[in-house]
């Protein structure tokens, strides 16, 4: 970059011609620089302009700056001195793609699920009344974001309590008010005029202290509401108790930093609606802003996805519920704003009246399941790991008590490469087992994903799970469905394992046999119910027991055989558990992820070498 901006004190001394020059530098160093590392491209190219107006005005070294999502921060992280280590994007222990308060005092709050900025920006704008603080809060909220029921919840009660707060819609597409035409945008610049804001104060002040002054406001702000919802629509954010301003070119500079110092000097809740582009900037995510939204490397000159086009997991789930939908009426798919990473995006073209998106809103989805799996529908929701933990309470209440057969399809589980802490999805087996009823599988491969699909769908009955990687299948690639079987045989050492780490205890297999130890392996095809019998068959032989998975060591699988066995009095010599520990892995590509966590390989050999010395 020519201009370099290494702070936002620099950045509030660069000349207002030279703005629109420094955009364009950050949209360049952010498309070379994804194209390297991968990342969230699309939203982040839409908020370039956004992103310098709010340094502008606000100084974010106090002042608190929220993202909804997180992942439209990275202008945000090169505008406060990460723009050099941009090339550790994701990697492991280098820069998150999320907010991360341990980086930068810049960084308000960890950021990765959506719809949660404004209940938090409303927390800390109480804090601050509440021990007399001064710091302007602020919430970016993407339009998606506005899709879940806790923004409303947010927004409802953030116009009650009148604390001063900025909410800036980045709207991108999804439209909020239908019919705003001239008068809207007369009236927001007119809203934005320094003495409108200073008369409304005024006004409201003076009558305040003439008797029955309230009541002579109350009346003339009824007025000007009848007024204004015969011109245009009424913005259902001043429904809300909440100062409503927009909507505005979010390209604009100038427009964008009078609105923001206007919604700055107010001493209530406002809302400051911007229209964005998705992907601007660059031809190809213009073009397709949802396939540059998270994009892995890339070829930045051509737009082509550096190993698009494999199969996974993700594919392999679509292209088999298609299939299976062919022969069953009653099979609907839904998805919370996943469509194409759950690997639907077939099956709704093919199915458009029985696929149901309903945005980012994963306790709504669940609930909406449980209502058509009580009419006879089998619905099928495809959710990653991570999301689906929004839904906890609504497995609970409303699809496992009364034992309805909804199947989830649990994308994303175990441990998952480049978006960090807030995207692991090494909870669910804890939560999923804990549930009476709840069946879970972990598929090995794509073979014993498409098995384990159709036994979910046509013969299991009640709540399923079916919990699946990101990513390909590896040395093991069998089929079938067996709630447990013996993969390998041997006699020094039990290894009781499930899903894709079957591959791991194969690798660590190999290299101990050069040391003539032969362990056995037992890959559970079910991690709930577990069929116990074949796993003390095994240890009955070897004495020794290891159980490897890609979980949360709370809650995990080895916790339920481990205590099972000491149950049933099975003489064992030893036990190791193996998992992901009580940490949040952080960002990086799964095998790095899996040394820090020591599941990998290696550290099994290890751990088996030492114990049988």
């Amino acid at each position: 970059m020519n201009i370099q901006i290494n702070s936002p004190a620099e950045l509030k001394e660069l000349s207002e011609d030279k703005l629109s020059e420094l955009c364009a530098e950050i949209r360049e160093f952010l498309i070379k620089s994804v194209a390297e590392t991968g990342g969230h491209l699309a939203s982040n190219l839409g908020v370039v302009e956004l992103t310098v107006a709010i340094h502008r005005i606000f100084d974010t070294s106090k002042d608190k700056l929220i993202f909804d999502v997180g992942h439209q921060c990275y202008v945000h992280k090169m505008l406060t001195g990460r723009r050099d280590d941009f090339d550790t994007l994701r990697q492991f222990g280098g820069l998150s793609g999320f907010p991360k308060p341990s980086e930068s005092v810049h960084d308000a709050l960890i950021a990765g699920h959506a719809s949660t900025s404004i209940s938090a920006a409303l927390g800390m704008a109480r804090a601050r009344t509440l021990t007399h603080a001064d710091f302007s809060v602020i919430a970016l909220i993407g339009d998606g974001a506005l899709t879940g029921g806790l923004a409303y919840e947010a927004l409802s009660d953030a116009g009650e309590s009148g604390e001063p707060m900025v909410i800036i819609l980045n709207d991108n597409g999804m439209s909020i008010n239908g019919n705003v035409g001239g008068m809207a945008r007369y009236l927001s610049r007119k809203r934005m005029k320094p003495s409108y804001a200073v008369f409304k104060r005024r006004y409201k002040r003076f009558l305040e202290i003439l008797p029955g002054g309230r009541a002579i406001y109350k009346f003339t702000h009824s007025i000007k509401r009848a007024i204004k919802e015969t011109l245009l629509n009424c913005s259902m954010f001043e429904e809300m108790g909440l100062q409503y301003i927009g909507p505005l070119d979010g390209h604009d500079l100038k427009t964008l930093q009078r609105a923001l110092s206007w919604a700055k000097s107010l001493n209530e809740p406002v809302v400051v609606h911007v229209i964005t582009q998705k992907g601007r900037g660059y031809s190809y995510s213009e073009n397709s802003p949802e396939e540059y939204h998270g994009v892995a490397p890339f070829d930045y000159k051509t737009g082509a996805v550096n190993g698009g086009g494999n199969k996974t997991f993700s594919s392999v789930f679509g292209q088999e519920l298609e299939e299976i939908t062919k022969r069953d009426p009653r099979i609907c798919a839904i998805t919370a704003s996943m469509t194409d990473g759950t690997g639907l995006h077939g099956f709704a073209e093919r199915y458009p009246e029985r696929f149901f998106d309903v945005g980012i809103a994963e306790e709504h989805a669940a609930v909406m399941a449980a209502g058509m799996a009580a009419q006879g529908m089998i619905p099928v929701f495809a959710v990653y790991s991570t999301f689906l933990q929004r839904s906890y309470d609504m497995l609970i209440h409303d699809i496992a008590i009364s034992g309805l057969h909804v199947v989830l399809a649990v994308d994303r589980a175990g441990l998952v490469p480049g978006d960090g802490e807030t995207h692991q999805g090494v909870f669910d087996v804890a939560f999923l087992t804990s549930i009476p009823g709840m069946t879970v599988l972990c598929p090995a491969s794509f073979a014993e994903l498409s098995d384990m699909l159709r036994l979910s769908v046509q013969e299991i009955t009640g709540p399923v799970a079916i919990r699946y990687p990101r990513g390909g299948e590896g040395e093991y690639t069998d089929g079938g469905a067996d709630q447990a079987k013996c993969v390998l045989e041997g006699r020094d050492y039990t290894i009781v394992t499930y899903g894709i780490s079957v591959n791991t205890a194969l690798a660590a297999a190999r290299e101990l046999a050069r040391d003539g130890i032969f362990v056995e392996i037992i890959k559970l095809g079910f991690i709930n119910p577990i069929d116990y019998k074949t796993i003390e068959d095994s240890v009955a032989k070897t004495d020794r027991l290891l159980v490897l998975e890609e979980c949360a060591g709370r809650g995990c699988v080895g916790e339920n055989i481990a205590a099972t066995i000491s149950l049933d009095k099975v003489a064992l010599k030893n036990v190791i558990l193996m998992n992901t520990g009580e940490v949040f892995p952080s960002c990086g590509d799964v095998e790095d992820l899996r040394k820090f966590c020591k599941i990998d390989s290696g550290s099994v050999v290890r751990a088996i070498r030492e114990d049988l010395k």
